[in-house]
């Protein structure tokens, strides 16, 4: 890597895009930008890969401003996964242009189809959007990509995990005159670069140092807890937030982004739900709404938060963990941007015990394992009341450990088992092993029948004397 210091002004830059830049506060390129930029300008094909937020679009766009001139026929084409990271890619490459009277273009599913062919006809340099909705206007006329010289792929690990590969195959063929083929993404698994070899033949391969995810500006955190105190967690969490500080929460569903915002609204905590079944028209007014600040916390899944990119954003919060691990990297690069400290807490039941180890193991991360946040100074309940959660604390046999405080001096095995057994009027196989040390003595009870025995045993004597069960953490 060259690490050396570079300048935006050293590069001369197109006069209209230079001033763009600095009128953007942009001094000096990012990493990802610095090796990818001046590959870029030569005309070679580029695989760029950088973490979410390290300045991709940059590192694609001005290359791309460049090339192309204000005659009104598509010369280059951005493919995204989403509408909004097409909307979000269109509107930084359209500050970045400055006035160079460039037309940029979206095209993109879910909004009125007419208004888009007409923006084409009226003339286009550059088409930004998702595949689907290229192939119809294109099908249908009013898109001409035998004119595309440039040929870019964002987020190109998502695409292929949205199964838009046929798609994006489709179209590139009908780029018979391209010249050059750009391809970024936060991460490259081994299929994402199996299909870029469909797309380039001799490429150069960039990543940024901070792939090795080091990640320094944002504090990673595992809470282990149970289905029915995610909840709880949540708020404790939220308790935290300072006045200007803004939250991403992030599901795999949309029925539970439904259920969440849902539910932390009937704790007077205000939430908006963000998902791909909304209108498209409320979803950009949702993001237009947290990228001004007047959303707090915004609960989302993966597909309605690509091209949230929201400078605010302080904490993320994985409700549920994601099904793969590079949507992790996704996920909390959402927030900890452009240097800027933030938080990241994921929720870890015990069935996801091997998805966040594998999770640290790939990425090569250190995910401490806490419990959820103290309540801060001046609050004095939960936000969000915590509940019996027994499979929280039982084994994967669904058994649950008691310490009781009789020792083998005092009783024999088979005597304590039988007493809980007559007690609480459960069958044996309720009672699992039993361990006894000199003065106290662990047994386990299965999960369906714990908290009854918890009560029988508090209720009555053993030989005497109260045993005061305590509950053992699995």
């Amino acid at each position: 890597m060259n690490a050396a210091r570079v300048d935006f002004s050293s590069w001369d830059l197109q006069e209209h895009i230079a001033s763009a830049v600095q009128a953007n506060g942009w001094s000096e390129p990012t990493e990802i930008q610095r090796e990818a930029i001046p590959l870029a300008r030569q005309g070679l094909d580029v695989v760029g890969q950088a973490r979410t937020g390290s300045g991709k679009t940059g590192a694609f766009g001005i290359p791309i401003l460049e090339r192309c001139s204000p005659k009104g026929t598509p010369q280059a084409i951005v493919l995204c996964p989403t509408r909004e990271l097409a909307v979000q890619v269109a509107e930084e490459m359209e500050s970045l242009q400055g006035g160079k009277g460039l037309s940029i273009q979206t095209v993109y599913g879910g909004t009125d189809l007419e208004k888009q062919a007409k923006r084409l006809n009226q003339g286009a340099d550059i088409v930004v959007g998702t595949p689907g909705r290229v192939i119809d206007m294109t099908k249908r006329g009013h898109l001409d990509l035998g004119g595309i010289n440039l040929f870019c792929l964002d987020e190109a690990d998502r695409m292929l995990d949205m199964g838009f590969f046929p798609d994006v195959l489709w179209i590139f063929e009908q780029t018979p005159n391209r010249e050059q083929t750009l391809m970024f993404s936060a991460t490259f698994p081994q299929e994402v670069l199996d299909a870029a070899d469909e797309f380039m033949s001799e490429s150069v391969h960039v990543m940024s140092e901070d792939m090795e995810v080091e990640i320094p500006e944002i504090e990673q955190f595992a809470i282990h807890v149970g289905r029915a105190n995610k909840l709880w967690a949540l708020g404790r969490i939220i308790c935290t937030m300072g006045d200007d500080d803004q939250m991403l929460v992030f599901s795999n569903t949309k029925r539970m982004v439904e259920i969440l915002s849902e539910r932390l609204g009937k704790f007077r905590i205000s939430a908006i739900g963000l998902h791909g079944d909304l209108p498209q028209g409320k979803r950009e007014k949702i993001i237009e709404s947290f990228k001004q600040g007047r959303e707090s916390i915004v609960v989302a899944t993966d597909v309605a938060a690509r091209g949230l990119d929201v400078d605010g954003i302080t904490h993320v919060v994985n409700y549920d963990l994601p099904d793969d691990t590079e949507s992790y990297v996704h996920r909390i690069g959402r927030t900890g941007r452009m240097g800027r400290k933030g938080h990241a807490w994921s929720f870890v039941t015990r069935e996801d015990q091997p998805l966040i180890e594998k999770i640290s193991s790939t990425w090569n991360l250190s995910i401490p394992v806490v419990g959820a946040p103290p309540l801060p100074d001046g609050v004095d309940r939960d936000p969000i009341g915590r509940r019996d959660d027994w499979d929280e604390v039982s084994d994967v046999f669904g058994m649950v450990t008691l310490r009781l405080s009789v020792g083998k001096s005092d009783s024999s095995k088979l005597e304590l088992a039988e007493w809980i057994a007559k007690q609480a009027r459960v069958a044996d196989i309720v009672i699992g092993e039993i361990s006894q040390g000199d003065d106290e003595t662990e047994v386990e009870i299965h999960v369906e029948k714990v908290a009854y025995v918890i009560d029988v045993i508090k209720a009555r004597e053993f030989n005497g004397r109260s045993l005061t069960p305590e509950i053992v953490d699995a």
